[in-house]
């Protein structure tokens, strides 16, 4: 088979690959019917983390069930499947309480840029789907693989209610569907923090009333005097960087809730800083398997259409041009079909 390998920075190839195989009992292989590229795809592919030998790459997936492990007994073979990008058991306590990603178990679903993929831990990681979907569901439904389920984890994290007023840090694609969960959730007031049009318009699509281009203490500056002095009840920080973080943190109100799901690079928040600002901070990897049957079924009812992320669709045959333009900005998400 083929599949997408990372060897340095910005050096994505397309290249022959072994076939994945059953490897534990627990295992499912699948044979990928649409896949894509994250943003967090972009710290490999910018050389801000550390590439140590060829990497095959991509944790967003889903496909047809190829062949399963004797001990799998949720899905079966032509089962149309989604998966997390975190394989669990969901059985564990962590799991039991809604936090998959942190299973004892778990581990990282990785190599999903490919025409094949192995995923361990098949019961707890997989949602198979009653029938196989028509294909304009399908981006959707592979939205949902990772950033629905991370925005509308991001939402939950930070207290996203009815009456409430939503600051919404960073536009990507988990940023833009934190609008669209807070929406789902009944907020009153959602305002994304963007500067970049076709993304403002997104925004607006998914359920924002509010726009603010400026970043910083700017930014921070304009959502305090949005909501009378006293800033947002809930923020959502869907970048990872030191001054998303802190504008999240700034921007929320004494008491206020922020969902932190940005991957983080060189974060450090002032004690001080975090003491007196009296908000709540709840985040990490997001356990998508928790969120994935509601939103599978928002989805085949067609409720919401988390699939307009994809503003760029390629053969995964040309997986390069697909980081390259998200890189360049010129696409938010780039959709890959073998």
């Amino acid at each position: 088979m083929y599949g997408t390998v990372i060897h340095a920075p910005r050096d994505i190839r397309f290249e022959e690959l072994e076939r994945p195989r059953i490897v534990e009992p627990t295992d499912a292989v699948i044979a990928i019917s649409a896949t894509c590229v994250c943003g967090s795809d972009l710290w490999n592919y910018r050389g801000i983390n550390e590439i140590r030998g060829p990497l095959p790459m991509g944790h967003e997936y889903v496909g047809i069930v190829e062949e399963v492990g004797p001990e799998v007994t949720s899905v079966s073979p032509g089962d149309f499947v989604i998966g997390s990008f975190f394989a669990s058991d969901n059985t564990c306590e962590i799991c039991r309480a809604g936090y998959q990603s942190g299973c004892v178990h778990s581990e990282p679903v990785q190599g999903a840029q490919a025409e094949y993929l192995r995923v361990p831990l098949a019961d707890g990681t997989l949602v198979a789907t009653s029938e196989v979907p028509p294909d304009d569901l399908v981006p959707d439904l592979l939205a949902a693989s990772d950033v629905l389920g991370t925005g509308w984890f991001a939402a939950v994290a930070a207290d996203v209610g009815p009456g409430k007023t939503v600051a919404v840090v960073g536009d990507g694609a988990v940023g833009l569907l934190g609008v669209l969960a807070a929406q789902q959730l009944g907020a009153e007031r959602i305002i994304a923090m963007s500067r970049h049009e076709p993304r403002q318009r997104l925004a607006r699509e998914f359920g924002a009333t509010d726009i603010v281009p400026e970043r910083g203490d700017e930014g921070v500056a304009h959502i305090t005097e949005m909501t009378d002095g006293m800033g947002a009840h809930s923020v959502i920080e869907a970048v990872g960087t030191q001054e998303s973080m802190m504008q999240a943190i700034s921007s929320a109100r004494f008491g206020g809730h922020v969902g932190f799901v940005g991957v983080s690079h060189d974060q450090t928040i002032p004690g001080e800083r975090l003491f007196r600002s009296g908000v709540h901070l709840h985040g990490g990897p997001a356990p998508v398997r928790r969120f994935l049957p509601e939103l599978i079924g928002l989805i085949l009812e067609r409720k919401i259409n988390p699939g307009k992320v994809f503003d760029l669709e390629l053969p995964l045959s040309e997986v390069a041009e697909g980081y390259a333009a998200m890189d360049e900005r010129r696409a938010v998400k780039s959709l890959l079909r073998p």
